[in-house]
């Protein structure tokens, strides 16, 4: 029989050899996986703070050993990020995600067993190289499986929501399990989520097409991640030593020299690990500027908040953490808000009024007194803080990585979160500084818990002050200074079916 005659179906000895069709990529357990991710990184951001003093007696950590157990993981983190996001591009997303995880998991464990100082901040290190892999590595998974349009607008609001939620959650869960069970409680939750989120990432995140081309720039690497390490090691060490010490002053001088460094190597390297084109589409770096001024401000909001709650207002782990219930509210309430809200008014205005949102906030805050409670001085402030933040980075984020090209999504991915990381070193370490001699001069005169409201409520004020000023830059930085393209202005309304028929099949 002639089978060219029948064109209705191929003959069964073509078809026998065929592969099976894919099956449709279910896009909302991906996402949950995914965000689930971000959520323990977040969460092993913040849920030692309110452990602290429980986690020094059980260890015998000093002064200086109670600092690094929170500088550890965010040296770590912060300054391993590119290096990160530019082996997700080069390795493959989905393996260095799991990879990622699976350090994290082991590290957090290790961290609930140490019994000595050198073990556990040794293992909070181990951490934060994990939440280095893991963090750029998601986003860009989630950017892949998200085109522009609707659907990167509501996968980026599901970002938001859990970013925040395990900013504010770190500081629940932590006071909860610290009260109930002890401090290695903290470490051993962490790493067992970590390890189910490791299983729903490898059972739901369909495998990537394997490597991609280009080489790892290994000297850029080495002098950039060298240059972040001292910053941030100057930075967190100026909040206990001073700005004048010499130590801190010679990390400062060598992470300049490093940085300078590193932008001649760049200029001449085929292979960057941050490429020219990176910045020349969308708003990249507009977006990661701002985000690295939000970012300054966001770390110190969870830094002193709960300290003013514990020293000043005298509440326990467990009330401190629950105070954090509705800023995370309002938070996750934000973030699914932004997408509808960017639709219907546009980048610019949305991300100034949500900077400005929190900025009234924070302003609200430098008023609270010695005397106070959580109802009078926080809850109010704490809507409008998590209100604003949430809306604020879910719009930044988009802005990190709108038009960039699909082959450096991790790398774009890990460059908004060093910014915000950066950032947040900075702006901590300033505002701790001012708030430690603001207290200091206050208790020359004035009761002890009396100066130390006096320090919070400096460090609120420059926070609300910082806002407002990133608010104006925004409305500066975030404009288009050229015409929307037809498919540009587009993008908003795209509908998800269309998302998934035009997305590349793998």
């Amino acid at each position: 029989m002639n089978h060219r005659f029948f064109r209705g179906s191929p003959p069964a000895h073509r078809t026998a050899n065929l592969p099976a069709p894919r099956p449709a990529l279910r896009r909302g357990p991906v996402l949950a996986a995914l965000a689930a991710s971000q959520f323990a990184v977040m969460l092993a951001t913040s849920i030692v703070n309110v452990a602290l003093p429980q986690i020094r007696t059980g260890v015998g950590l000093s002064d200086t050993g109670t600092t690094w157990v929170v500088n550890a993981y965010g040296l770590a983190f912060g300054a391993l990020l590119l290096a990160g996001g530019r082996a997700a591009d080069l390795l493959g997303r989905r393996r260095v995600l799991i990879a990622g995880l699976a350090l994290f998991a082991g590290a957090s464990l290790a961290a609930g067993l140490a019994a000595t100082p050198g073990v556990l901040i040794a293992a909070r290190a181990a951490q934060g190289v994990g939440a280095a892999a893991t963090a750029p590595a998601a986003l860009a998974l989630a950017m892949e499986h998200f085109p522009s349009g609707a659907g990167r607008g509501k996968a980026l609001g599901v970002w938001g929501a859990v970013s925040g939620a395990g900013g504010a959650g770190g500081v629940l869960l932590g006071g909860v399990l610290t009260q109930a069970w002890g401090w290695p409680w903290i470490f051993h939750t962490v790493a067992l989520g970590s390890a189910l989120v490791l299983a729903a990432v490898a059972a739901l995140v369909p495998a990537a097409d394997g490597r991609r081309s280009g080489r790892f720039d290994l000297l850029g690497t080495t002098t950039v991640t060298l240059a972040l390490t001292c910053l941030v090691w100057a930075l967190t060490t100026a909040r206990g030593a001073g700005w004048t010490d010499a130590r801190v002053l010679a990390a400062l001088g060598a992470a300049v020299a490093l940085l300078a460094a590193f932008a001649v190597i760049e200029l001449r390297r085929p292979d960057a690990l941050i490429p020219p084109r990176l910045f020349t589409t969308g708003r990249v770096a507009a977006g990661n500027l701002l985000m690295a001024l939000l970012g300054s401000v966001w770390i110190a909001l969870f830094f002193f908040l709960p300290l003013y709650q514990q020293q000043v207002l005298g509440s326990g782990p467990l009330a401190t953490g629950a105070g954090q219930l509705p800023l995370a509210a309002a938070n996750m309430y934000g973030s699914t808000l932004a997408p509808r809200l960017s639709r219907r008014f546009g980048a610019t205005a949305t991300v100034t009024g949500a900077l400005l949102t929190e900025a009234a906030g924070l302003l609200w805050l430098s008023r609270i007194s010695s005397d106070g409670s959580y109802l009078a001085d926080i809850l109010g402030p704490s809507i409008l803080v998590g209100l604003g933040l949430s809306i604020a980075f879910v719009q930044l984020t988009a802005l990190a990585v709108e038009g960039v090209p699909p082959q450096d999504a991790g790398l774009a991915g890990a460059l908004v979160n060093t910014t915000r990381q950066v950032g947040g070193a900075v702006g901590l370490a300033a505002l701790a500084t001012l708030a430690g001699s603001v207290t200091t001069r206050a208790a020359l005169h004035e009761p002890h818990v009396e100066a130390l409201t006096a320090g919070y409520r400096s460090a609120f004020t420059v926070s609300a002050a910082v806002l407002a000023s990133t608010a104006v830059l925004a409305l500066l930085l975030t404009r288009r200074t050229g015409p929307r393209t037809t498919a540009d202005a587009s993008r908003p309304t795209l509908p998800d079916t269309a998302l998934d028929n035009a997305r590349p099949r793998r």
